[in-house]
């Protein structure tokens, strides 16, 4: 890392950027609020195990049917304008879950309604979000930026539960009132921020158009690589959709020991994305992003072999770090690589990506945890994970091996001709 380099904060003195990072840090408080009031309130409505699950189901499903076409209208219209509406559709279902608190009804179909239109909103906006971010600083403020995002995003996972927790002692309607009005700011904060003119796709919506994206990512090996390998990382190391029975069967914590346990990767995240901030990588990319994802596999072994409260909250706390530097190392290799004209489409895919790994990630622990027992699905995840990293360094040995981003080389050549 390059100190000499670094500006630290100096991107907060960029007012749009200043605005962009306040509605999202709002939005994704206000959302994280709800995510909590939500399930305590459908759980003590009917009681149903199942029904919880179809909370997760009602917001992913309309997601993974929607992105590629979210893709597609990122590239064709207005990012910034995209989010915003994005932002208008959240602070709508809110104050839909609202006005179903208040009428007293018990029909939690109405809910799963809701939620739809939420997760239809979130497949729009995760990547018009990611690709509007290029077009708002410039690019010897965008690795600072992203470390800025990234910290204020996790402060705000942190923080949103544990305030709608909080508030959820009032009712749940104190919830989606508070949530409400965090939304109203961060649609506000987000129809002030300017952001620079992108470069639009004229092209017909149309298969060809819509696999674009994919397309993309599969022809560049150092998009690919990184992408996929955040993929099978997350996909065989999610041990934290455990940590309820890990906290429960090897701890013998209660619901405040496995709430630390929660927080504890979020914190090594936004703690290590500040400091990316202001010494951000610049030199051997690669060997960080593959040290990160080892790291993250060091950590799970390490979490899998402990029974001690305090190891196991730093081994989750370096896990979250690890997670972090290989988050964004990925984040600026795909920025960074995409042309302006086929972003979206491309943080779409990304975005397929990283929803696939989590979901699917979280089904394969339990199911492997069902089939091994709970310690050993989190050993067997922590080693899949490491395998993944030395079978992608091999397979992908133009990004284990890269020095500088692409943008970096690009500029020293210009500078060099």
């Amino acid at each position: 890392m390059s100190a000499s380099s670094s500006r630290g904060l100096g991107v907060l003195r960029n007012r749009n950027f200043s605005f962009y990072l306040s509605s999202r840090f709002l939005g994704t408080v206000a959302v994280q609020m709800q995510s909590v009031a939500v399930g305590w309130q459908v759980y003590q409505l009917t009681g149903s195990l199942f029904d919880l699950g179809l909370i997760g189901l009602a917001q992913f499903a309309p997601f993974l049917l929607l992105i590629l076409w979210a893709g597609h209208v990122a590239d064709t219209h207005n990012r910034r304008v995209i989010v915003q509406l994005c932002q208008a559709t959240q602070l709508l279902c809110s104050v839909l879950l609202l006005l179903f608190t208040f009428s007293g009804s018990h029909n939690v179909a109405l809910v799963f309604a809701i939620l739809v239109v939420y997760g239809s909103a979130r497949a729009f906006m995760m990547p018009a979000s990611q690709a509007v971010l290029r077009n708002i600083v410039p690019t010897e403020q965008f690795g600072e930026a992203v470390a800025l995002s990234s910290s204020t995003f996790h402060v705000a996972v942190i923080a949103g539960p544990v305030l709608g927790g909080l508030l959820y002692v009032f009712g749940p309607a104190a919830v989606y009132g508070t949530s409400t009005a965090l939304l109203v700011l961060a649609v506000i904060l987000m129809g002030v921020t300017k952001s620079a003119p992108q470069a639009m796709n004229k092209n017909p919506v149309s298969w060809h158009t819509l696999l674009e994206g994919l397309r993309f990512v599969w022809s560049r090996p150092i998009v690919l690589g990184a992408i996929s390998l955040d993929l099978f990382a997350v996909l065989f190391g999610g041990a934290t959709a455990l940590l309820p029975a890990y906290a429960h069967d090897v701890l013998h914590a209660g619901p405040a020991g496995l709430g630390l346990l929660r927080t504890a990767p979020g914190a090594g995240a936004a703690l290590c994305s500040v400091a990316l901030a202001f010494f951000p990588i610049t030199r051997r990319v690669g060997a960080w992003m593959f040290g990160g994802v080892a790291v993250f596999g060091v950590a799970t072994l390490v979490l899998g072999w402990t029974g001690n409260t305090v190891v196991a909250l730093a081994a989750l706390f370096a896990l979250g770090a690890g997670d972090m530097i290989s988050v964004y190392v990925r984040h600026l290799l795909v920025q960074y690589e995409t042309p302006d004209e086929i972003r979206g489409r491309v943080s779409a895919v990304n975005s397929v990506f990283i929803g696939a790994s989590n979901e699917l990630g979280e089904f394969e622990s339990g199911i492997t945890a069902g089939w091994f027992g709970l310690v050993r699905a989190i050993l067997l995840g922590g080693a899949a994970t490491l395998a993944v990293t030395g079978i992608w360094s091999v397979l992908f040995p133009v990004l284990s091996r890269m020095d500088r981003f692409p943008h970096h080389e690009k500029e020293e050549a210009a500078r060099a001709s």
